[in-house]
């Protein structure tokens, strides 16, 4: 019992030794991961979407689901949409893009493809990262629609009230 410490500075005199010899631990420096055809693999995730993203140095084709971004995202918005990673950047017309959706409606599905491009663009250029973290593009947004309650029209809409 004579060895026991007896108050808290005796107990920080203790753990201090071994953690003052110990030097600061940086952060580690993320790898770049391409496969052997030099591609950057990464899935990406909206609402109901999902979609497998394979990015690689080219002329700046986008292909959806064996189709041209013209004709599967007819709608400018969604064009815009998923381009936005790559302008921030200063990537446009860099990489070509194959990716496959599934699930969800257009806007959902335009949405993974470009959280999709995001994660592919910080593995093959791990110095991405934080432009477009401060972007929020590596973020899922996890907003997804509420399901239908019982007794209720929709989620949250009542049936119409009469009195009679």
């Amino acid at each position: 019992m004579a060895n026991e410490p007896q108050r808290l500075t005796d107990l920080k005199d203790l753990g201090g030794a071994t953690k003052a010899a110990a030097a600061p631990v940086a952060a580690p420096k993320r790898e770049r991961k391409v496969d052997a055809q030099g591609r950057s693999y990464a899935t990406g995730r909206r609402k109901d979407a999902i979609a497998r993203v394979w990015l690689k140095p080219g002329s700046g084709k986008v292909t959806v689901n064996d189709r041209d971004i013209t004709v599967y995202f007819a709608r400018p918005v969604l064009r815009m949409m998923i381009n936005q990673p790559f302008s921030i950047v200063n990537r446009l017309g860099q990489f070509d893009v194959v990716c496959t959706v599934v699930g969800g409606g257009l806007s959902g599905q335009a949405g993974a493809v470009r959280h999709g491009i995001s994660r592919a663009l910080t593995l093959f250029e791990p110095d991405l990262r934080s432009a477009l973290k401060q972007g929020g593009f590596l973020t899922r947004d996890s907003r997804t629609v509420e399901r239908k309650k019982y007794g209720r029209a929709k989620a949250r809409r009542s049936f119409q009230f009469s009195k009679r």
